[in-house]
């Protein structure tokens, strides 16, 4: 009969314990997916900044030699990502694709300029940023003009700030929330034995001898939790570029280590300062609040 009853609470301790983790890990998967929606907003983020386009329209004078030293020396400035020099002969090709005829055998000359396009890096892809080269580069004798959206600018900035604040804020209620769950689930595993923390605090152990294995299981489930949430996050990512490929220019696996390695701190932090404060609590509990 004893022997039954070990068994029994072994295999009702198991349970709590399975539960416990998977309770984790689900809470860490949310976690997880609002971390890579971050990481893939900034991303997208910097992807349309960096693909608007300073169109330099270059004096019809100007020799090509100093029009390939010009682009040269763009290359090498700060602000600037990549350039792309378009004559007058590449401009006329792209423009008949697109239009599917021969504009030039029709107008019988070439009327487009040469063109020299400038995409900017994400931090000096704003109004600021673009009127302080534009200042810089209309010096030089090979520019005749300088063109951009102005408006289209200012509204992509607009909205990716916006859109920014909105997500910041969402993650930092999501994150509370996520602790609260995570706190919760401990609370009620640590709650199912608190008769033996009682126990061991009668016989004579120190409130850290006790604190001490509750403290290490729980960080062990948490990297156990962790883990489980980053393969489930990984099989995520795995069909979502499988589905949708183009999402691979987003990609950056830095980023992501990042995020993953927060999952595992995160998920042995709170399982382990969880527990802590729940252990402590019941062992200043008297015997009689214990069935309560």
């Amino acid at each position: 009969m004893e022997e039954f009853e070990v068994s029994d609470a072994s295999k009702k301790t198991k349970t709590i314990y399975i539960s416990t983790i998977f309770s984790i890990a689900l809470v860490l998967v949310m976690l997880g997916m609002l971390g890579l929606i971050l990481v893939h907003a900034k991303n997208l983020s910097n992807y349309v900044k960096e693909n608007i386009v300073l169109n330099i329209i270059v004096d019809e004078g100007a020799k090509e030699a100093d029009v390939i030293q010009f682009q040269k020396e763009l290359d090498g400035n700060i602000a600037v990502r990549q350039t792309q020099y378009v004559n007058k002969e590449l401009a006329a090709r792209n423009l008949t694709q697109d239009l599917g005829e021969d504009f030039v055998n029709f107008l019988g000359y070439n009327p487009l300029l040469s063109t020299v396009d400038v995409y900017l890096k994400a931090d000096y892809a704003n109004t600021k940023g673009i009127e302080t080269l534009k200042a810089q580069i209309s010096k030089n004798p090979v520019v005749k003009e300088v063109i951009y959206q102005s408006s289209l600018i200012d509204m992509v900035n607009k909205n990716i700030n916006t859109i920014s604040l909105v997500i910041l804020a969402f993650a930092a209620i999501l994150l509370v929330i996520s602790v609260a769950l995570i706190n919760n689930t401990i609370r009620l595993a640590i709650y199912s034995q608190r008769f033996l923390i009682k126990s061991m605090q009668l016989v004579g152990a120190t409130r850290n001898f006790i604190r001490k294995p509750f403290i290490l299981i729980a960080a062990l489930h948490g990297l156990i939790a962790a883990f489980i949430a980053i393969i489930i996050l990984l099989g995520v990512l795995f069909y979502a570029q499988r589905e949708i490929p183009e999402i691979v220019i987003l990609r950056n696996y830095t980023e992501f280590g990042f995020v993953l390695i927060f999952l595992v701190g995160v998920g042995i932090f709170i399982t382990a300062i969880s527990t802590l404060f729940a252990v402590s609590k019941y062992l200043r509990l008297k015997i009689y609040d214990l069935y309560r």
